[in-house]
């Protein structure tokens, strides 16, 4: 590929975009668990209008964009009020929750070098938390230290607690996890992590804007927010139930005094003082004015109106699953995420691999997990509409591929060719 000798026409670009992404998955059909969330018709054309409004400026500087900074100000504002954030609570707008997981991440390892001179940081954490955390070491120069999950997918209290040392600089639970949608005992945790002096991370990035409005709607959620002493970050990522476009999540932190270990400063440049709290040092003004418009257009009202809708059909999901024969779901999935598996005795017969390329053919799309083997979903209110031609694709796919098992046993969560 090397750029046209002459520049092509808006007619051409759009059109060779659109034969670009003709295999992409069928989101705007309700198809996709996952990847990306719709809220419907209006929201869309709300974020639309926010995009082309702010799509070329740069939240690099703030002083150039004042706009940018309250309106980073207002999200963070909003989702400490959604985590139950004390009085000084404090945080930035990211990326995404990878982004948000390397800066709670970054800013542990700060605070215990100030507060505990720690030189050879370790952070604990369950298996089931999300990769991020090992990429937040990699480039950190911090051990991971991973602790196997019970058998309810749920972290391990008393392993976690045997595996912290002196050198701990953070613990890890997540609200909930990812690939079985279970809750972790944060409370019990962050205690773990208060008993040495360490951060507690709350990786809420799937949770943040689901378990709130659960509350509000008069569920039971699991202690999980700022209400836990010792929880002392939380990531919410508000391009996930949020329903903001991509590059839009939220870092948390308990206070200002927290909060300062997470932004590097820089004061001997001949371009004058540098300061960012961000992986990135230009900033797209896109995404942080989608989120926050998105988030106004839906209001309280509208987000328990989504979350509703998206519990109802996870459960339904959950339901319709275990009443296909050959196939259970994993744990007990508390909010809106879940993992389709064989059922006990069906291991051998039926590849859930190849039920999720079966279906994948009929346009449905699922992550590949492991271990053990399942079908990962998101469950969100897109999905609604189309959940019971989904369970009856499901029944059909199971019955084509019983007996049939698939030489490629990889999972692929990354962006690689």
């Amino acid at each position: 590929m090397t750029l046209p000798e002459h520049g092509m026409s808006k007619a051409e670009i759009v059109a060779a975009l659109e034969s670009a992404r003709a295999g992409d998955v069928r989101w705007q059909e309700g198809r996709t668990f996952g990847m990306v969330y719709d809220a419907g018709p209006t929201a869309q054309a709300v974020a639309h209008a926010a995009a082309e409004m702010f799509l070329h400026d740069n939240a690099l500087n703030t002083a150039a964009f004042p706009s940018l900074a309250k309106i980073q100000s207002d999200v963070v504002a909003a989702t400490a009020t959604l985590l139950h954030g004390p009085e000084g609570a404090a945080g930035f707008m990211t990326s995404g929750g990878t982004e948000s997981i390397l800066m709670s991440v970054k800013a542990a390892r700060e605070r215990a070098r100030v507060e505990r001179s720690v030189t050879a940081p370790n952070m604990v954490i369950p298996e089931s938390a999300h990769a991020a955390f090992h990429k937040a070491g990699h480039y950190f120069g911090i051990e991971v230290r991973k602790v196997a999950v019970r058998a309810d997918f749920r972290a391990d209290v008393d392993a976690m607690a045997n595996a912290v040392t002196a050198d701990t600089v953070l613990v890890v639970g997540s609200a909930p996890q990812y690939p079985q949608g279970v809750i972790d005992p944060i409370p019990e945790l962050a205690e773990v992590a208060t008993s040495i002096g360490a951060s507690f991370h709350t990786d809420a990035c799937m949770g943040g804007f689901v378990l709130p409005f659960m509350e509000m709607l008069g569920h039971d959620v699991a202690p999980w927010d700022f209400r836990v002493d010792g929880v002392t970050t939380i990531s919410a990522d508000v391009h996930k139930l949020g329903y903001a476009p991509k590059g839009a999540s939220v870092i948390m932190h308990r206070s200002k005094e927290l909060r300062r270990h997470q932004t590097f400063v820089f004061d001997d440049w001949l371009g004058g003082f540098y300061a960012s709290p961000n992986m990135q040092g230009t900033r797209p003004a896109l995404p942080m004015a989608t989120a926050w418009a998105v988030m106004h257009h839906l209001g309280v009202e509208g987000y328990k109106k989504l979350t509703r809708t998206s519990i109802e059909t996870a459960r339904r999901m959950v339901d319709g699953v275990r009443a296909t024969e050959g196939l259970t779901v994993l744990g007990e999935p508390e909010a809106h995420l879940l993992a389709v598996t064989a059922a006990p005795g069906w291991e051998s017969r039926l590849d859930v691999f190849a039920l999720g390329d079966a279906l994948q053919a009929r346009g449905w799309f699922h992550d590949r997990q492991k271990p053990p083997d399942s079908l990962h979903a998101t469950v969100s209110a897109g999905n609604a509409p189309v959940i019971e031609d989904y369970l009856a694709d499901l029944a059909e796919c199971v019955g084509v591929v019983t007996g049939v098992r698939k030489e490629d046993r990889s999972t692929n969560y990354a962006t690689l060719e």
